[in-house]
């Protein structure tokens, strides 16, 4: 076995037929049987065998955009189960686009963030405002509720006004730190609730309790994207450019700022980091990527009421962040993933199964330890697991290895290309 692998790590040929094969394989099992979450899920693990093959990144993102756009739903539209996969797939693509901007701020600068969701409730909130007819309760001129195109620009404009309030939370709590940033940002997290919960008078701006219903679905050209299937590709759309920005971020100048500050906020003062913009920097990036998945969520789910964004939730992405592996953007990726699945595919099919066993008489449980009450105990418990066995994260954050060889070659190099010939003045540096 170990010279098998071994022969397959240097042999990039036989990885792609290998990884083809089983992507052939998983989706001939789920086009015959359409209702196997097991099929899907095998499906979607072919995402991270081809992380860890050894084949190009141009290549590797060729194949995973394949596999996303063309693959999965050609394959899980044959049956009655395309929507409810869907469903799952796009959750979970809003999930890790805010897991990752969370990354930005715990992973990467180190600023323990417990209010994160408050982001996301901001961007849902306004383009929800926007496109019901909340709005003439306080807007003088316009005539709302919006249409659905308006949704392209509010992706925009909630990402620019959850960044607006990253910044406004991150002035007041630059002093802080550690645990008291924790406990800061939980109170910003459960304030905006708050405020969303009772702003309904004197002026009713959010409806209180009640929420906003009947938000406008996003329209093109007259096309309403109103199910699952069609949220899918906008959510994957989006979610390309989030990672594809936190890659820039992570190894440009203001992300190796970040990481700086984070390892020890002197030190990187003391070579000339500003901690105030690194900070505010890293609370704005972060929120925006909420803010525009906060957009997408009002419009897919048509209703948005304060239950949804409570600390639970906020807590629920911080353990995606640290499941993954702070700081690593993939890790992050397979954290969201799995934590959504296991809340909405994995363990609810488990615990319908274990309640259908029961009303057929096969087993009996007690009123106590029924399968319902026993899911999150049994989420709890794999999370435990987890944090024992991989204390570091499924994916735990990489530095960049450099060639200590090459990178003095490049300065000799370098060097000498600065070495001029002047007429009368012979060799000047």
């Amino acid at each position: 076995m170990q010279k098998l692998t071994s022969k397959l790590k240097g042999n990039k040929l036989a990885q792609i037929i290998l990884l083809v094969l089983y992507v052939l394989v998983t989706s001939l099992s789920l086009y015959l049987a359409q209702a196997s979450v097991t099929a899907f899920l095998l499906l979607l693990f072919s995402l991270l065998i081809l992380y860890y093959t050894e084949l190009p990144d141009r290549l590797k993102w060729l194949i995973a955009g394949v596999v996303l756009i063309g693959v999965i739903p050609f394959i899980s539209s044959t049956g009655p189960g395309y929507q409810s996969y869907m469903e799952v797939a796009t959750v979970v693509g809003i999930y890790v686009a805010m897991a990752l901007g969370l990354n930005i701020v715990v992973g990467l600068a180190g600023l323990l963030d417990l209010g994160f969701v408050a982001f996301f409730a901001i961007g849902a909130y306004t383009y929800g405002i926007f496109a019901t007819g909340q709005a003439a309760n306080f807007m003088p001129f316009g005539t709302f509720p919006l249409s659905g195109e308006s949704f392209w620009i509010f992706i925009l404009i909630g990402c620019f006004v959850a960044a607006l309030f990253g910044v406004l939370l991150g002035i007041p709590v630059l002093r802080v730190k550690g645990d008291y940033l924790a406990i800061v940002t939980l109170g910003f997290g459960e304030i905006i609730r708050i405020v969303f919960n009772n702003l309904d008078k004197p002026v009713n701006i959010t409806n209180g309790a009640m929420g906003l219903a009947s938000v406008k679905p996003p329209e093109i050209f007259g096309y309403q994207f109103v199910y699952p299937n069609q949220f899918y590709y906008i959510v994957l759309a989006i979610l390309f450019f989030v990672i594809l920005a936190v890659r820039r971020f992570e190894f440009s100048k203001i992300g190796r700022s970040w990481k700086a500050v984070r390892e020890n906020e002197i030190a990187a003062q003391s070579v000339g980091i500003h901690l105030v913009r690194t900070k505010l920097l890293a609370f704005a990036i972060g929120a925006s990527f909420s803010g525009m998945m906060g957009v997408v969520f009002a419009a897919k789910q048509t209703f948005v009421d304060p239950t949804s964004f409570t600390l639970l939730e906020s807590i629920t992405i911080l353990v995606m962040v640290i499941l993954g592996g702070m700081g690593s953007v993939p890790g992050v990726i397979l954290g969201a993933a799995v934590i959504t699945i296991l809340n909405l595919q994995v363990l609810t099919e488990v615990t319908n199964y274990l309640n259908q066993l029961s009303l057929d008489g096969v087993i009996s449980f007690p009123e106590a330890l029924a399968p319902a009450k026993m899911q999150r105990f049994i989420f709890g418990a794999i999370l435990i697991i987890f944090a024992i066995y991989r204390p570091q994260g499924l994916i735990p954050a990489k530095n960049p290895v450099f060639d200590e060889e090459s990178l003095k070659e490049g300065s000799k190099k370098h060097r000498k290309e600065k070495i001029t010939v002047e007429p009368d003045k012979g060799f000047q540096a």
